[in-house]
C-alpha cells in the first residue's frame, strides 16, 4: 500500500490537473453517489489534500469528497473523454475543459457537507498527517511521551495510524535506522536525547522521500540520505537483507515484526 509520500505526490498531481477549474462532467460509479452528480456539475474544485492514506477533494458547491484507495484503488490523470484501456471499475470521474481525474477500483468513497467530513470515522481515528507542514518535531515528541503510545514497541507504534498517519512499512524501517533504534524498544525506554532524535527522524525521512519524488532504484549505491533531507532518497535498510550496511558494513537482517517484514542493521541499531 502506498505510504504518505506517495499519497501526497498523487494528491499534488491531481490538484495540478483540476484545482481551480470548473467541472464540465461529474460521474460516480457507485449507486449511492449518483445523486451528487447534478449537485457538483459546474462546480469548481477548491483543493485536494491527503489525510494519512485518505484524500479529501473540496468543491465550491459546499461538498467534500472523501476517498481511500485501500489495497486496489488508483487515481489516474488524463484528458476529457479519453479513458485509459483498463479492466478496472471506474468509481469517480471529474472532468474540466482540459483535464480529467479518475478513480478506479476503490469502494470507500463518500460525500460530506464541507468540513463535516472531518467527522468521518477513519479521520477521527488517525493521528496528524506525518507530512502536514504544520507538524513540528516538538508535537511528535509530545505524542511519543503520551500515555497511549509511550509503552508501545516501536515496531508497532510506527505502523499505528493513530500515532502518525501516513507512516508505513518502508518508512518504519528507514526511520528506525536513521534514529539508530532497536525496533523492540519503547518510547518509555529511551532517554531524552534519543526521543528527540526519533521525533526528528519521524518527520525528516517522510519529508525527504516526498521531496525526492520516490525511491532511488539503485539500492547498491551508497546512500546520500541525511536527516537534513538532502540528496537522493535511497533505502538504507529496507529490502536490503544480506547487503552491507552503508555505515558500518554489517549485513542487513530481515526480521518479522507485527506481521510485516522489517529490516535492521544489527550493529547500528543494536541494544
Amino acid at each position: 500500500m502506498p505510504e504518505g509520500p506517495e499519497i501526497r505526490r498523487a494528491a499534488d498531481a491531481l490538484a495540478g490537473a483540476v484545482v481551480g477549474k470548473r467541472l464540465q462532467r461529474v460521474f460516480f460509479g457507485l449507486p449511492k453517489l449518483k445523486r451528487y452528480e447534478r449537485q457538483l456539475d459546474g462546480s469548481t474544485v477548491e483543493s485536494i489534500t491527503p489525510h494519512g492514506k485518505a484524500l479529501l477533494i473540496r468543491f465550491d458547491a459546499g461538498w467534500t469528497m472523501y476517498s481511500h484507495n485501500q489495497l486496489y484503488g488508483v487515481w489516474m490523470v488524463g484528458k476529457p473523454g479519453e479513458r485509459p484501456a483498463t479492466s478496472r471499475s471506474l468509481r469517480v470521474e471529474l472532468e474540466s475543459a482540459d483535464a480529467a481525474i479518475r478513480l478506479y477500483s476503490a469502494s470507500d468513497i463518500s460525500l460530506w457537507p464541507g468540513e463535516e467530513v472531518l467527522q468521518h470515522p477513519f479521520l477521527q481515528r488517525i493521528g496528524p498527517d506525518v507530512l502536514d507542514p504544520a507538524l513540528r518535531a516538538q508535537d511528535v515528541l509530545v505524542r511519543l511521551k503520551s500515555a497511549p503510545f509511550q509503552t508501545k514497541r516501536l515496531s508497532a507504534l510506527l505502523l499505528d495510524q493513530a500515532f502518525l498517519a501516513g507512516m508505513g512499512n518502508y518508512l518504519r524501517a528507514e526511520v528506525l535506522f536513521v534514529a539508530r533504534l532497536d525496533p523492540d524498544l519503547r518510547p518509555a525506554d529511551l532517554p531524552a536525547a534519543r526521543l528527540r532524535a526519533l521525533a526528528k527522524a519521524l518527520l525528516a525521512v517522510p519529508q525527504h522521500s516526498y521531496r525526492a519524488r520516490g525511491i532511488e532504484p539503485s539500492r547498491r549505491m551508497k546512500a546520500a540520505y541525511t536527516v537534513s533531507g538532502t540528496g537522493a532518497f535511497r533505502f538504507q535498510v529496507f529490502d536490503r537483507a544480506g547487503e552491507p550496511c552503508f555505515e558500518c558494513g554489517t549485513l542487513i537482517q530481515r526480521v518479522e515484526r507485527d506481521g510485516r517484514r522489517l529490516y535492521v542493521c544489527p550493529h547500528c541499531q543494536g541494544g
